[in-house]
């Protein structure tokens, strides 16, 4: 311990300020088991619901965005219309009004984007347009991520992009105190053609 000398000659201890400092920091590097698990859920699929019925799950990548919809009992890819625009999705049955008909929150690259059916549920696999960009919602009027749900997808995806940049490294323990930036803007943006490092 150091000692610390006011005007009087009588020394006075200082305590030493590490083994608080070590907790503060421990603290700060291990989250709350409830901050844990509302982070995983922020991080995963977002369910859309209508009248208390989920209508789609969606979530997002650096690159893309995927939207999960339960198709009725039987129902095949022979039964479906979807047309994929960039600024809009149709999903439906043939013969029918469409079950979506709505705009994208952003633009799609539709030469990039497709649809199947896959264990039983119908899965859009939609590329954006704009790499790194975090969309709040699948869908414009669906909904939006809440702030808390909004920052964990930014921590989500500025981690796939350092991922991507810096391949001989393993950022699946990394995290980050605070807010995260953006994924698309950050440091000069994100780069459009993967050759270019």
């Amino acid at each position: 311990d150091s000692l610390l000398r006011h005007h009087d000659p009588h020394p006075v201890p200082l305590r030493s300020r590490a083994p608080r400092e070590r907790a503060r920091k421990r603290a700060m590097n291990e989250e709350a088991p409830e901050v844990k698990k509302l982070s995983e859920k922020a991080r995963g699929r977002q369910a859309f619901k209508f009248d208390g019925r989920t209508v789609y799950e969606w979530e997002q990548t650096l690159d893309e965005a995927h939207i999960y919809i339960q198709p009725p009992e039987g129902m095949t890819k022979h039964h479906l219309e979807i047309k994929i625009e960039p600024r809009h999705l149709k999903v439906g049955i043939k013969g029918n009004p469409p079950f979506l008909n709505e705009d994208f929150f952003s633009l799609v690259d539709t030469s990039e984007s497709f649809w199947m059916i896959e264990d039983g549920e119908l899965h859009l696999q939609l590329q954006k347009a704009h790499k790194g960009e975090t969309w709040a919602a699948a869908l414009k009027g669906h909904g939006q991520l809440d702030m808390f749900s909004e920052q964990e997808v930014n921590k989500k995806l500025m981690l796939e992009r350092f991922q991507e940049e810096h391949p001989g490294f393993d950022f699946s323990g990394a995290n980050f105190s605070g807010q995260a930036p953006s994924a698309r803007s950050f440091m000069g943006g994100v780069h459009h053609d993967p050759t270019i490092r």
